[in-house]
This record gives C-alpha cells, sequence and structure tokens, in this order.
C-alpha cells in the first residue's frame, strides 16, 4: 500500500530544493559548457545516484542520527566544505593559467571521470547533505511501507534526473557551448568563485 499523500508532500519539498541552486547546479551547468554532452549527462547519473542514497538515509531516519551525534555531522560538513574549496579553487587556478579549452570527442574514461565527479560532487555537498537531514527527512513518516519508501525514491530519480538533464541538454546546446568557449576564463572564475564560497559559508556557518 502506498501513501500518496506522504509522496506528494516529500515531492513538495523535495522539488524546492533541487531548483534552487548550489554545488549540484553549478557543477553540472559548467560541466555542461565546458565537455560533452554524453559527460555532462554522466555527471547527472553520479548526482541522481547519490540523490538517492541521500533519501533513503533520510527516510530511514538519518537525521536522527545527526541530531543523536552533532559531532558526526560537524566531521561531515567541514569534510563537505573543504571538498567545494578545493573543487571551486581548482576551477578558478585553471581559469588564471588561460589554458585554451576546444570541445572534442570525450577520451577514454571521461564517461567514468564524469560520473566519478557527480558522486564526489554530490556526496560531498553540505546543502544536499543538509536538506536531506532536515528538511526531507521531517516531511516522510517516520514509518513508511515498502511501496511508499519504494515510491518516494522513484519521484527522486525522476525529479533529479529531470532537472539536473535538462540543465545538462540546454547548456551543452551547440551555441550556449560555443559562448562558453568565448569567455571560459570568466566563466569559471565565476563557478569557481560560486563554488569556493558556498565551501566557504558551509565552514563559518
Amino acid at each position: 500500500m502506498i501513501d500518496g499523500s506522504a509522496v506528494v508532500g516529500v515531492f513538495s519539498v523535495y522539488v524546492a530544493g533541487v531548483v534552487s541552486p548550489g554545488p549540484n547546479f553549478v557543477a553540472v551547468a559548467h560541466k555542461a559548457a565546458s565537455a560533452t554532452r554524453i559527460e555532462a549527462l554522466a555527471m547527472v547519473a553520479g548526482i541522481v545516484l547519490v540523490s538517492l542514497f541521500w533519501a533513503s538515509c533520510a527516510i530511514l531516519g538519518v537525521g536522527i542520527v545527526f541530531a543523536a551525534f552533532p559531532w558526526l555531522a560537524l566531521v561531515v560538513r567541514i569534510v563537505g566544505a573543504c571538498y567545494l574549496l578545493w573543487f571551486g579553487g581548482r576551477l578558478i587556478f585553471n581559469a588564471s593559467a588561460a589554458r585554451q579549452a576546444v570541445l572534442v570527442k570525450a577520451p577514454a574514461g571521461g564517461f567514468r571521470q564524469a560520473f566519478a565527479q557527480g558522486f564526489a560532487t554530490n556526496i560531498a555537498n553540505p546543502k544536499s547533505m543538509a536538506f536531506f537531514a532536515a528538511v526531507f527527512s521531517s516531511a516522510a513518516p517516520a514509518h513508511v511501507s515498502t511501496g511508499t519508501f519504494a515510491a518516494m525514491l522513484g519521484m527522486v530519480f525522476v525529479v533529479a534526473s529531470s532537472w539536473y538533464g535538462f540543465v545538462a541538454l540546454a547548456l551543452s546546446h551547440q551555441r550556449i557551448a560555443s559562448a562558453y568557449r568565448r569567455g571560459k576564463r570568466w566563466v569559471d572564475h565565476v563557478c569557481g568563485g560560486l563554488i569556493v564560497a558556498l565551501g566557504v559559508r558551509q565552514l563559518i556557518r
């Protein structure tokens, strides 16, 4: 038996959380404009997989774990913030080096690397962890049936895949990719600066 009202309640908060800009959005947007469409979609796949993991943890009670062990939440937040600082700093450094970006056929391992980047970005994303541990878990009932659990995960999969897939497809359009290559240095500085700012925010909050 599926609890439709519970699924709808979780859906309403999850949509708002997904579409709000954060490290995942910036990472997908940058990958879509700077690499191939396949690589951008591979990054989306990595992000979606981690979203399913966090959703499962939230439904099963990760919020309770973080409440019982606040030091664990602090460690996770610091590690995630450090990753964002490294990721954003690397973008800025490469942009400052004025490396020439030319859109070419993805080399061997490009798909796997993009998937790993999406996975790492979301697993270390403090925004995702905080959202699922606090907002998502509070919207989900304390006890759900197997059917409701599966329906919630299916909803997360559809919403995350649709939104980030749309971003990847839209920003990998030839005109947008060409515009990115023309202003690569400044775009990378902006994207890197946004990610660094998100990391700093997580450290000082």
